[in-house]
């Protein structure tokens, strides 16, 4: 059975297309989402071209500052 495009995704791509997609479906810049979630906005950038491979506790903050659950982050989409 062939797996789609999506689904052969690595986890970390799928993080970074999820993370991309939510902020800026709530007009945030990367900026805004690094203060809200703790974390320095060159680091997001890192994280949303899946430069980054990212903690579990900033997975959270991430989730958190987006108002989200984590699995959002992760869901194949």
């Amino acid at each position: 059975m062939k797996r789609s495009n999506r689904q052969s995704e690595s986890a970390r791509a799928r993080f970074a297309r999820n993370l991309k997609t939510l902020r800026i479906q709530l007009g945030l810049s990367q900026e805004a989402l690094a203060a809200n979630a703790g974390l320095h906005r060159t680091y997001i950038g890192s994280i949303e071209r899946a430069e980054r491979n990212v903690s579990i506790d900033n997975m959270e903050h991430l989730a958190t500052a987006l108002n989200v659950d984590i699995i959002d982050l992760l869901r194949v989409q």
